[in-house]
């Protein structure tokens, strides 16, 4: 994907993002139950690079299986690609941590973008302290073995109620996380970009006194006089 996409996506908010993939039809896209641990490190724009867990069964989910350079959970830390986002599927399960302040520490050091996951995390204030975005159900002691089994990387997965495919587009703030199809990333990141100065003339204008109806959403009076704005401010554009 063209990077200025992502830069552009990484600049507009999730609200945002949200309404564009409303306008084309697309209500399901919010990931649940994943809140950013440090939001002085949230905002990323990244391609998902996907990790699915299944329920733990103990003849798979033995301790032995953290030396496998093969499972995937260990793989991924390894294998994804420097500025994509780990998007782990732990089924919404709260009993187990998806990751701990090691494999975090080793994501940020690789050059990952975010971690997203609707389980929690083990080593919560360390993690929590890095610069690592990171977005997640809370905090959980137990590691993943206890309730989890690392099932396969890099195929479709479901992430907090979301459907994620490897390759859509993920964004991140304050807010949380939102997923856009690869498809629809460049006309949501234009599109996304001129909302978001539409609306911040729309603040100017309720902060001068006009009601919020007919400003917003705005009417034809009110969008005469923001391309007229628009148009006397070309450093705007």
């Amino acid at each position: 994907m063209n990077p200025d996409i992502l830069r552009q996506l990484a600049g507009i908010s999730t609200a945002t993002a949200t309404m564009q993939l409303l306008k084309r039809g697309l209500r399901n896209c919010f990931i649940r139950g994943a809140r950013p641990f440090n939001t002085e490190h949230c905002q990323f724009a990244a391609l998902a690079y996907t990790l699915r867990f299944i329920p733990m069964r103990e003849d798979l989910s033995r301790v032995e299986v953290l030396a496998d350079p093969e499972y995937p959970p260990r793989k991924a830390v390894e294998d994804i690609p420097p500025g994509m986002a780990l998007v782990i599927d732990a089924r919404g399960d709260l009993g187990a941590g998806v990751i701990g302040d090691i494999l975090a520490a080793r994501l940020q050091e690789r050059g990952v973008a975010a971690v997203v996951s609707d389980g929690p995390v083990r080593d919560a204030a360390q993690v929590a302290a890095g610069k690592l975005p990171v977005f997640c159900a809370g905090a959980a002691a137990p590691a993943s073995l206890n309730v989890h089994f690392g099932a396969d990387l890099q195929r479709p997965i479901a992430c907090g109620g979301v459907a994620v495919i490897p390759g859509d587009v993920l964004v991140g703030d304050s807010d949380g996380v939102v997923v856009i199809p690869a498809a629809l990333a460049a006309e949501v990141a234009r599109d996304g970009a001129e909302q978001e100065q539409l609306e911040g003339f729309l603040k100017q204008r309720v902060a001068a006194g006009h009601p919020t109806i007919g400003t917003y959403p705005p009417n034809p009076e009110t969008l005469q006089a923001y391309n007229e704005w628009k148009n006397t401010a070309p450093h705007r554009q």
